[in-house]
């Protein structure tokens, strides 16, 4: 009987680890305005090396979570970021989801947090491969924000718009409510930095968000120019 006890129990951290792996019920699929990104007293902003960015709208990821708020991270400490599992989606990774970090780079290191913080999380559902092709399809099914935003009198040419409007026009051309997250510009102002849009389980179609995160805007938000 202790042989059998020890055995459950040196089982146990294995057991617990696939739960926290499958464990999660929709996906949030974050998009980053880079202006927003660039335009901050805490942080300056570089290009990759790919060049700088088209004046998009860019992913920062595609993030499992729950229903309650709580997510999985960082879930499989041996499963490392590898670029040659994605050299066919190189071209369009650095179109669609470069690094503005500083110093400038070819965003593998960005990719390779992404990976490991949440895709090793759904590795039950997708290799690495898949993870990042998900996120870019999904981007093709968002691509058109800008010219939603712009549809409802929404550029970025820093002036402020009310929140209420952004998330209106994001939701009349998405189908659904998106999350909007502000960061601050260096004068303390509010604006538009990331669109959260929920994802099924699959990353195939966007869905209702089942949890909103904490708004960080005011009820005027800037969209700067990038």
């Amino acid at each position: 009987m202790k042989s059998i006890l020890i055995i459950f129990l040196f089982a146990l951290p294995s057991f617990s680890s696939v739960l926290q792996v499958q464990g999660f019920d929709f996906f949030y699929f974050v998009l980053q305005w880079p202006g927003s990104f660039c335009d901050t007293g805490k942080q300056s902003c570089c290009y990759p090396n790919s060049g700088k960015p088209a004046s998009d709208f860019l992913i920062h990821g595609l993030w499992p979570n729950n229903n309650d708020g709580s997510f999985p991270l960082n879930c499989d400490p041996n499963s490392s970021f590898d670029p040659s599992e994605i050299s066919d989606l190189i071209n369009s990774m650095d179109a669609e989801w470069p690094s503005m970090a500083c110093p400038s780079g070819n965003s593998h290191s960005f990719w390779a947090h992404e990976w490991e913080k949440h895709g090793t999380c759904v590795e039950s559902l997708f290799n690495e491969h898949d993870y990042f092709q998900a996120a870019l399809t999904l981007k093709g099914k968002a691509e058109g924000i800008l010219q939603m935003l712009s549809s409802s009198g929404i550029e970025p040419n820093d002036n402020s718009y009310s929140l209420s409007s952004i998330t209106e026009a994001i939701k009349g051309g998405i189908g659904y409510t998106p999350v909007i997250e502000c960061n601050q510009d260096e004068s303390g102002s509010s604006q538009l930095y990331q669109v959260y849009l929920c994802a099924d389980t699959s990353a195939s179609n966007f869905i209702a968000c089942p949890f909103f995160r904490t708004e960080s805007c005011s009820s005027e938000i800037k969209f700067p120019s990038f």
